[in-house]
């Protein structure tokens, strides 16, 4: 079934749409979120993409600007953070994140519209988990959506916005209804919602020691790491 869906995307790439997560999918994951980087490899193909299908796009829980700076690839549209960038009323949560985030002792990825706290090269991750767990209700208790991904914690405003309402907006603005999306965490999760409704629809879990076991079990492929995901691109 996710072969015929890639063939008729293949078919008619004037068509459809190409949307991918950034870390960890385009990006390999590394401890640090700054030294992330494409591969240039995998500029390349994006490069080819972009001059056949209708859309190719990134999805990224990074700001849109470092987003587009990460990704490097001209043409290719970039939505930030997890899609809140597109919703209305998001900058209205700046001041209360601003006011959040300076009542936490703890290294934090200030994304404006949201809050990332990793725990990934903490001393003992599992007891970093423990404490973010006690940050994420605070959170919620201020009002504030809190959830975990692969080794963080996001602090995001309390607003229906998520990487699904990312790929309705960026499809219905180019009256698309076709389109393969390739993601490796939890917030992916909504995305492979909203392709799961589509004409045709392609889910790729870029698979690794921590991904999440509901993302690979909904997935209509599954891939190893970005390299993986590469190769797949590369046939389309």
């Amino acid at each position: 079934m996710a072969m015929d869906a890639l063939a008729r995307l293949r078919q008619a790439p004037q068509r459809a749409a190409v949307l991918l997560d950034v870390d960890g999918t385009l990006a390999p994951i590394v401890a640090r979120p700054e030294d992330a980087t494409v591969p240039e490899a995998t500029r390349a193909v994006l490069r080819d993409l972009v001059t056949r299908y209708a859309l190719v796009a990134a999805i990224t829980g990074r700001p849109g600007a470092l987003g587009r700076e990460l990704v490097g690839v001209e043409g290719v549209e970039v939505a930030g953070s997890h899609g809140l960038e597109l919703a209305d009323g998001a900058e209205e949560w700046r001041g209360p994140l601003e006011a959040f985030r300076d009542t936490v002792d703890w290294p934090v990825e200030d994304k404006g519209l949201a809050l990332s706290y990793h725990y990934r090269t903490h001393d003992d991750p599992a007891r970093g988990r423990t404490e973010l767990e006690e940050i994420a209700e605070r959170a919620r208790n201020a009002g504030l959506r809190a959830r975990f991904g692969r080794m963080v914690l996001e602090v995001l405003p309390p607003l229906d916005a998520h990487k699904g309402t990312a790929v309705r907006a960026l499809l219905q603005d180019r009256n698309l209804n076709r389109a393969f999306f390739a993601g490796d965490d939890t917030t992916d999760l909504d995305a492979f919602q909203a392709v799961g409704e589509l004409e045709v629809g392609v889910n790729v879990a870029v698979a690794s020691a921590e991904a999440p076991p509901e993302l690979l079990a909904r997935a209509d492929l599954v891939v190893e790491g970005p390299a993986g995901l590469v190769g797949l691109l590369r046939t389309l």
